[in-house]
């Protein structure tokens, strides 16, 4: 009996480990990106949201997770709440462990940082940190020219966030801004936002393309393609002239030249919504 009774206990252990494993939320996926694999370092301090330093004396910033900041509401530094909670998941996460880098385009920013993925390394798993903060809804997917090669993937773990409303997606500071409010749009001038509207209009200007989403392209919102980064889109499949009348959700940062404008590069800063 009593052999019985522990053969029995070990099954119900058994199964409530294997319950509590299907219980935890999936871990964000590797990013398919090409990466140059860099140093492995560890984590001495969390600067913010998306910027580490490490054992070596370097700074690295997680480039492609853009972390809330007090900027972005025009709150006073150290105040915002949202931004404190992101450099707090990003301590738990990383404080104190061994990171990887990986490298794609720019390696550094012009303040001396490195700009890379950061993999924490625990055992033989590596889990991928912009990835994670962007599914716990701590920071928007972003890139830069010369720094976009991972843009698909991290745009990929960003939307589970939003669409769940997780983190900075049910704040009212982070909802994506209507484009047919182009006196709004103004207001963010110089910070990153996400707008959604259906094309108006389409035009080529001596190779550079403008989506335009109002009937007065010199105050409405507009998108704009230079012609160098035209190629990217045909290869991703995307005729960008033939978008008139589609719904699309872009984003990137709020320019003024004449109304709102967003300066796009990369295929992912632009979902065609059905």
């Amino acid at each position: 009996m009593v052999e019985g009774g522990f053969v029995r206990l070990r099954c119900w252990l058994g199964i409530l480990a294997l319950v509590g494993l299907l219980a935890k939320p999936a871990l964000a996926e590797a990013p398919r990106c090409e990466l140059e694999l860099g140093p492995v370092r560890a984590v001495v301090r969390v600067l913010d949201g998306e910027t580490l330093a490490l054992d070596d004396g370097s700074q690295v910033r997680l480039i492609g997770a853009l972390a809330p900041r007090a900027l972005d509401t025009g709150a006073d530094e150290g105040t915002w709440p949202l931004a404190e909670a992101a450099k707090s998941a990003l301590e738990e996460l990383s404080l104190g462990r061994s990171v990887e880098l990986g490298f794609a385009g720019r390696r550094t920013d012009r303040y001396g940082r490195l700009m890379a993925q950061v993999f924490v390394r625990t055992d033989d798993k590596r889990l991928w940190l912009q990835g994670e903060m962007l599914r716990q809804g701590h920071a928007r997917a972003y890139a830069l020219p010369g720094s976009s090669d991972c843009l698909d993937d991290l745009v990929a773990a960003e939307k589970q966030a939003r669409e769940a409303r997780l983190g900075l997606w049910e704040h009212a500071s982070y909802q994506i801004r209507p484009a047919n409010r182009h006196w709004e749009l103004l207001r963010f001038r110089s910070t990153y936002q996400l707008v959604e509207g259906e094309v108006l209009a389409t035009a080529d200007v001596r190779g550079r393309i403008y989506l335009n989403f109002g009937e007065d392209w010199r105050q409405d919102f507009t998108i704009t393609v230079q012609p160098s980064n035209r190629r990217q889109f045909a290869e991703a499949g995307m005729d960008l002239l033939a978008l008139k009348s589609r719904r699309v959700l872009v984003r990137g940062w709020i320019e003024r030249r004449g109304g709102p404008l967003i300066e796009v590069y990369h295929p992912a800063q632009l979902e065609i919504l059905e």
